[in-house]
């Protein structure tokens, strides 16, 4: 494979001479694979809390550690991520401090506020939301989203079971505030994400052919739903770690072999491990019915949500295209990013290893061995063992073995 100005030149065979002055790296033994693609992730950088008695937190460092989580999803192999809401505008001036050279991380969508009704969530998560009611109103926050720079559209029809005051029925809208906000966000040619936990809304989100359904894990009980988004090309989000998280199940893979220490409230610690069963069930049915899955990890745990979703029923191939193909189809990329084909972007990731029989050395961050942005090496062991001077440096990219 030749990379060149960022781009996927060439794709041969190993047979092919490298052209004349070509850097060639040798990646026997190792799998070269498409960026990672997390399309469900809420960064916004982690906020200390001082002891009492110490510094207050000054207005800018929560965006050093936004700074800091974004490079560590990118030392992992996560080229690109969806981030569904947000404090404040963080991602977007992350976004251009990138842009600026300060500092590289993951490419970053985000929906800028997610629009929610007036409802109790708002109590909850603050500057994360704007509350709209009415037909009018809704196509105003639409278009404000997008005036702040926004890449899609987060709409809430349901509450969030992370709180104590909302519930996943009713709807969160009406059908006429649904209508206009999901034409509102098409005509002007952006997808719309949609939080959608109960039946009904998962119903108005499918119904009003919204592109991505986050969560949705009662699908299950609803082969029809499922069998509908199947042949509208809407794209299941299961969210897997973020119940492990909210069951506090912490980093292992099979729930049933650990103890829960969760940090909420007990009666949502005990609905987020009934809400795992019921995800993975909805996943599985959807596997079964053609419904297209993208990865989604609800957290800063990608590589872990690739492994649950192999663990509880995808098998390693459809689970790393989740967060690749599928995903970049999903946020709208499929053009550009997700798999490894000329003319597309070389947003690239090497394992020491095979990933298909060992999906587990994308967790490793030794086995981790080269990831590349633009046709750039911009992280991985190789270079950490290159700045240790136990190695050469891989700068460019010749012939590979291809997964």
């Amino acid at each position: 494979m030749l990379l060149k100005d960022g781009v996927i030149a060439e794709v041969g065979d190993s047979s092919d001479r490298c052209p004349a002055g070509a850097e060639v790296i040798d990646l026997e033994g190792r799998t070269l694979m498409p960026g990672l693609i997390d399309i469900h992730v809420h960064d916004s950088g982690t906020e200390p809390e001082p002891l009492h008695g110490a510094e207050g937190l000054l207005p800018g460092t929560p965006a050093h550690f936004l700074q800091a989580g974004l490079r560590d999803r990118l030392r992992q192999g996560v080229t690109t991520i969806r981030v569904v809401g947000s404090q404040g505008i963080r991602p977007q001036e992350a976004r251009q401090a990138m842009r600026y050279g300060a500092f590289r991380g993951p490419r970053l969508l985000t929906c800028a506020k997610i629009i929610s009704a007036t409802a109790p969530g708002g109590r909850f998560y603050g500057d994360m939301y704007r509350e709209a009611d009415g037909p009018d109103d809704v196509r105003r926050a639409v278009r404000e989203q997008i005036r702040e720079g926004a890449d899609f559209v987060k709409v809430m029809t349901t509450g969030a079971r992370s709180n104590e005051l909302e519930d996943p029925e009713p709807v969160q809208f009406t059908e006429a505030e649904l209508a206009a906000l999901v034409d509102e966000a098409h005509r002007l040619g952006y997808k719309v994400a949609a939080h959608a936990e109960g039946i009904a809304g998962c119903e108005a989100a499918i119904r009003h052919e919204m592109d991505t359904i986050e969560h949705g894990m009662y699908l299950h009980t609803r082969p029809d739903l499922l069998a509908q988004m199947a042949s509208q090309a809407q794209v299941l989000v299961p969210t897997l770690s973020g119940y492990y998280w909210m069951a506090g199940l912490g980093e292992v893979i099979d729930p049933h072999v650990a103890q829960a220490a969760g940090e909420m409230p007990e009666v949502l610690v005990e609905l987020a491990a009934y809400n795992l069963e019921q995800g993975v069930l909805t996943m599985r049915s959807a596997r079964d019915l053609g419904v297209r899955i993208a990865l989604g990890s609800d957290a800063h745990t990608t590589a872990l949500e690739v492994l649950r979703m192999v663990h509880h029923g995808l098998s390693p191939a459809a689970a790393l295209r989740a967060g690749t193909a599928v995903a970049a189809d999903a946020v709208g990329l499929g053009d550009k990013i997700g798999t490894i084909e000329e003319g597309k972007l070389a947003d690239l990731v090497v394992l020491d290893g095979d990933v298909l029989s060992s999906p587990q050395l994308l967790a490793d961050p030794e086995r981790v061995w080269l990831v590349l942005q633009l046709g750039t090496a911009v992280a991985g062991a190789a270079l950490e063992r290159r700045i240790a001077g136990q190695g050469s440096t891989p700068r460019g990219m010749g012939v590979g073995t291809l997964a």
